[in-house]
């Protein structure tokens, strides 16, 4: 029996996704989501220039018992986000042919998502980090029955959980801390065991508010 509550999230997803990514280069104008949109002051602290274009995937996996998004944890040996929770993605390289692209070799990468099993939905608008990406997310299908293989050097760990779960506004949670001698706001989401926050959490709500708003 299909999932009604991914069809329903599909119906929306074709309607108000951004058909086509959003210029990530020199020509993109100042994202206006991102982390600042959380904590306002951050804005004054945001990279001047074109930044750094990286996109991300975010793959919702097509269950028959209940979509799921796939995330990564990443490696704790990594010298920044280490151990944190995060899509598939990176930089945009010069050879790749756009953030769709950037972000289906990232997933390979990382987790060995094979791109045959990815069917792009559509693209939401820059979100701009703290330090200085201009992030293009890429929502896409994921059909099941891939096999991963981490790369040990970036993933400690590949995760599924559930779209409804992170498409809930009750599990959203608004959260602050002191960074750089200033308490800044964002979003949580804490599932399980599992902590997901900052730049993720600020992309998941970034999702739900262009689904259902």
């Amino acid at each position: 029996m299909p999932d009604p509550f991914l069809a329903d999230f599909l119906a929306r997803a074709r309607r108000r996704l951004r058909p086509a990514p959003p210029p990530v280069g020199a020509e993109a104008e100042a994202p206006a989501i991102g982390d600042h949109s959380f904590s306002p002051d951050l804005a004054a602290e945001a990279p001047a220039g074109p930044g750094k274009p990286a996109a991300v995937l975010i793959g919702v996996v097509e269950h028959p018992d209940g979509a799921t998004v796939l995330l990564t944890r990443r490696s704790t040996a990594l010298r920044s986000h280490s151990g944190q929770i995060a899509f598939p993605g990176g930089r945009i390289d010069p050879g790749d042919d756009g953030p769709l692209a950037a972000a289906l070799r990232e997933a390979q990468e990382e987790i060995g998502l094979p791109p045959a099993h990815v069917a792009p939905l559509g693209y939401l608008d820059l979100y701009l980090t703290t330090s200085g990406f201009r992030v293009v997310p890429v929502v896409a299908l994921i059909a099941p029955g891939f096999a991963l293989t981490l790369n040990p050097a970036e993933v400690d760990e590949a995760f599924e959980c559930p779209l409804a779960f992170l498409m809930d506004p009750a599990n959203h949670r608004r959260e602050s801390r002191e960074w750089r001698g200033a308490m800044r706001s964002y979003y949580a989401m804490p599932f399980e065991d599992r902590y997901i926050w900052g730049v993720t959490a600020g992309i998941l709500r970034t999702l739900y508010d262009r689904i259902y708003a």
